[in-house]
């Protein structure tokens, strides 16, 4: 059985809108502003790592497909992201170009569980703010890692923005790298 991991930058208010500045929202690219450090790195690499399936919704899978083909590195980071198989969430793609791309639209629960049900490593989820929010609500997620800036920005797309019910999980690991707070959370 799979592990699904959400991992998402986020501001100390709760901000997960535009970590890298490409979608052109007034406080966006906030992350560069903060050195991350090599924990930190590290953090972001070894979930990649243990992951065997990208799963993300529509925009973010648009702004990944758009950016990541054309990425090389030393550590093998852009040819995972490129290698590995990925799952849009999404009513409008058709025909997604990004290789070894499937789409699942329809009953996103019964969808997700299936996929949980593999076996395989882990599932990991990036932004998709809307994808996530579901997955929550569903009580689909086992895994939060969030690396957490030192900064409040007041507006923006929230990560968890007004669920309905409690959701409570309990943290397993805190670390600081450079200026970044990195947190783990378990269901």
């Amino acid at each position: 059985m799979r592990t699904l991991v959400v991992s998402e930058f986020v501001t100390l208010d709760g901000v997960m809108e535009d970590p890298g500045g490409s979608e052109a929202h007034q406080h966006g690219g906030w992350a560069f502003q903060f050195e991350r450090g090599e924990e930190g790195d590290k953090f972001k690499l070894d979930e990649l790592m243990e992951a065997d399936v990208l799963l993300l919704g529509r925009r973010t899978y648009e702004g990944f497909a758009a950016a990541w083909p054309e990425r090389t590195d030393e550590l093998g980071f852009a040819e995972k992201m490129n290698s590995m198989r990925k799952v849009v969430v999404s009513s409008t793609i058709e025909d997604p170009e990004w290789n070894n791309t499937t789409v699942i639209s329809g009953d996103l629960a019964g969808e997700i569980g299936r996929l949980k049900a593999e076996d395989g490593g882990d599932v990991l989820v990036a932004g998709s703010a809307l994808l996530v929010a579901a997955l929550v609500e569903h009580d689909l997620v086992d895994v939060l890692r969030l690396m957490v800036f030192p900064i409040v920005l007041g507006k923006g797309k929230r990560l968890f923005g007004d669920p309905d019910a409690s959701k409570p999980f309990r943290l397993v690991e805190t670390k600081q790298s450079a200026q970044v707070a990195l947190l783990t959370l378990e269901r």
